[in-house]
């Protein structure tokens, strides 16, 4: 697994061995931030389920200024923290890890004292997780307005359409489907226009 574009193109990124983790195939990792395209430069990053830390990585590597991961597994998080300590990240450079359950990380978010112009999540498939995600993150002020968020996902598991409360609406503007892996796009939306708007 490699780093797509950006600062860091072609640079190896460790895997764990087994099937603990599934990693965003590089693929996936290019059309998704080709998709997104300059809205990755100078962003806030908020990679949740960040296993090995590609997209995260992937994001600093194209021009985001600052990201934090997520990720509650010990042994993961040591093998994230190695791709970041050789690509030379650290808190100094804008990368943050927690290690932590995701879900209490969004609460810890939910205030919106932080708020993130982009967030990656990668949840469990097959596990009802990334629906949970989208409502977690719709019901707390976590994205920016005019933010995205991106969901990586089973192409069989539905994912809603729209989430979010007075802060704001996170609508779903884009889906794609890469083999066994999809993706769902969302914005996010001040409250009141996103009641009104449909896909």
């Amino acid at each position: 697994m490699r780093v797509t574009g950006g600062r860091w193109r072609g640079r190896p990124l460790r895997v764990p061995a087994g099937r603990q983790v599934r990693p965003t195939t590089d693929r996936v990792r290019q059309a998704l931030f080709n998709i997104l395209g300059p809205a990755v430069e100078g962003a806030r990053v908020l990679d949740l389920f960040a296993g090995t830390g590609s997209l995260a990585i992937e994001a600093l590597s194209r021009g985001a200024r600052e990201a934090l991961l997520v990720e509650a597994d010990r042994r993961v998080v040591a093998l994230l923290g190695r791709n970041l300590r050789e690509l030379g990240l650290g808190p100094e450079q804008g990368a943050v890890v927690w290690r932590q359950d995701v879900f209490a990380a969004i609460a810890k978010l939910a205030d919106g004292r932080r708020v993130f112009d982009l967030i990656l999540a990668d949840p469990p498939y097959r596990q009802g997780v990334a629906p949970r995600v989208v409502q977690a993150l719709g019901e707390g002020r976590v994205l920016a307005p005019g933010g995205w968020l991106v969901v990586e996902h089973d192409p069989r598991e539905a994912l809603p359409d729209r989430a979010g409360g007075e802060a704001g609406v996170l609508v779903q503007v884009d889906a794609r489907r890469y083999g066994d892996t999809a993706l769902a796009f969302y914005r996010c939306r001040p409250a009141a226009e996103g009641k009104g708007e449909t896909r």
